[in-house]
């Protein structure tokens, strides 16, 4: 029995044995009763609201016997909660960009604009004993591709915030599932404990779980240049092994600690690589990667350093092979003040035929608290990425090269992001590329670019 139902059967139950006792009149069990019914509709009308977002409920009828009103405000009460809980645990995010570039590099020069809009949905699903399910969605569309007739350079490209879905008209904007994916997370040793396992499988975006960094892993706030987003033997190498967008199915499980002051955790997934990233076969000689990370938390300045490994057996190597590639990264960012938060990654290489196999990138942000503006921020950061020894050695005879490799290449990206407000803002920037793809001979790259963000 419901609990309204429950209070009201008790005072009525509670009637006759007091007439036994105190034997009121008629007249008081009539006030009693009008009572409770006052009360009852006090109730319905602060549940009016709920009711008329809620057309399948039905309502109470005020002329209609006090028991079927107190049923049909119990259902309402009831269907209500469920509805609402399930509509606080959903979280909408998403953005949308805008960029105009123009590169230049001896005698060329092209200038191309593009868009790019994400929509990330997390949804509740359920629990599982002690665990709690949400579900992850994430929708991709755009139009336009970055500077594409360049020579050839280690840099998977200039403007990472470009996105063009592949056969598809350059007049259409279809959306994509980026990502799609379940995850359950059980809080070991009861909700305060810091504790946590966490459990994702599905289609994911790697970097969102491993070589993250706070000052320089997004390409629509931060740096636009591939080998600043992320480690650039994962990433502009193409050692992560995903599809053509960036995304591949997998399953990751992590266990991370937080506590006063500190935190630190270990993750290890396997993804999908060569077909198996795009559905078309299972895990044959699959992605691996553990990572371990632990820094500052709470009042101190906030950091976080990350040690990771990792195992592409379906690797694409500069000469077209397929082969196994095997690599070591670390990457770090650090606030040191109030105003400056530095980063670092490097990446080194031990197997697979990579153009380059050493990667070091540094670099940082300065927060526009300085002079006024919490919001703005100029970022600056410098990469150096080192021609491999078998690459040195062929790469005169490649028909995508065609030079005498030696050397490093060099990267230098400078932004400054400019907030008109909570949601907007617009950020000039300025890219250079020295000894692009480790080629002495070539003339150094030159890019400026301006980008809009609108986010919510």
């Amino acid at each position: 029995m419901t609990p309204i139902r429950t209070a009201i059967m008790a005072a009525l139950c509670a009637a006759p044995m007091a007439a036994s006792a105190a034997q009121p009149s008629q007249q008081e069990l009539i006030d009693m009763l009008q009572k409770l019914a006052a009360r009852v509709e006090s109730l319905e009308k602060r549940n009016a609201d709920l009711e008329a977002r809620l057309s399948e409920t039905p309502s109470a009828d005020s002329n209609a016997p006090l028991a079927k009103r107190v049923e049909a405000l119990e259902t309402a009460q009831a269907t209500g909660g469920s509805v609402n809980e399930f509509l606080s645990g959903i979280e909408v995010e998403g953005n949308v960009v805008g960029v105009l570039q123009s590169a230049t590099a001896d005698d060329h020069d092209e200038t191309h604009t593009n868009w790019r809009g994400d929509l990330g949905i997390t949804l509740p699903a359920g629990q599982v004993g002690n665990s709690v399910g949400t579900f992850f969605v994430q929708l991709r569309a755009g139009q336009g591709e970055g500077p594409s007739e360049l020579p050839a350079t280690f840099t998977g490209t200039l403007n990472t915030a470009s996105f063009q879905q592949a056969d598809v008209n350059a007049a259409n904007a279809n959306a994509i599932i980026a990502q799609a994916f379940y995850q359950l997370d059980t809080a070991i040793g009861g909700a305060d404990s810091g504790q946590n396992l966490a459990v994702t499988v599905g289609k994911q975006d790697p970097f969102v779980f491993f070589d993250q960094n706070a000052a320089a892993d997004n390409e629509v706030e931060k740096f636009m240049n591939n080998v600043f987003v992320h480690n650039p033997l994962l990433d502009s190498g193409g050692a992560v092994g995903a599809d053509e967008y960036g995304f591949t199915p997998g399953l990751r499980v992590a266990y991370s600690q937080e506590g006063a002051g500190s935190g630190w955790g270990v993750s290890g997934a396997v993804y999908g690589a060569g077909d198996g990233a795009t559905f078309g076969r299972s895990f044959t000689q699959p992605f691996y990667i553990a990572q371990v990370e632990f820094g500052p938390r709470g009042e101190a300045r906030e950091g976080s350093y990350r040690v990771y490994a990792w195992h592409n057996g379906q690797y694409e190597g500069f000469d077209g092979s397929v082969g196994k590639n095997t690599g070591l990264g670390i990457s770090f960012d650090q606030q040191v003040s109030a105003m400056l938060t530095l980063f670092g990654r490097y990446g080194h290489n031990f197997s697979g035929k990579v153009a380059f196999d050493r990667a070091l990138t540094l670099g940082g942000e300065f927060s526009g608290a300085g002079w006024g503006r919490d919001d703005d921020g100029i970022g600056l950061a410098w990469g150096w990425l080192r021609s491999s020894k078998e690459f040195r050695r062929t790469s005169a005879s490649l028909q995508d090269y065609g030079y005498d490799a030696s050397g490093a290449e060099q990267v230098a990206e400078l932004y400054y992001r400019y907030a008109v407000n909570d949601h907007l803002s617009l950020t000039p920037d300025l890219q250079f590329v020295h000894r692009p793809g480790a080629n002495d001979d070539e003339d150094s790259i030159y890019a400026f670019g301006v980008r809009a963000l609108y986010g919510f």
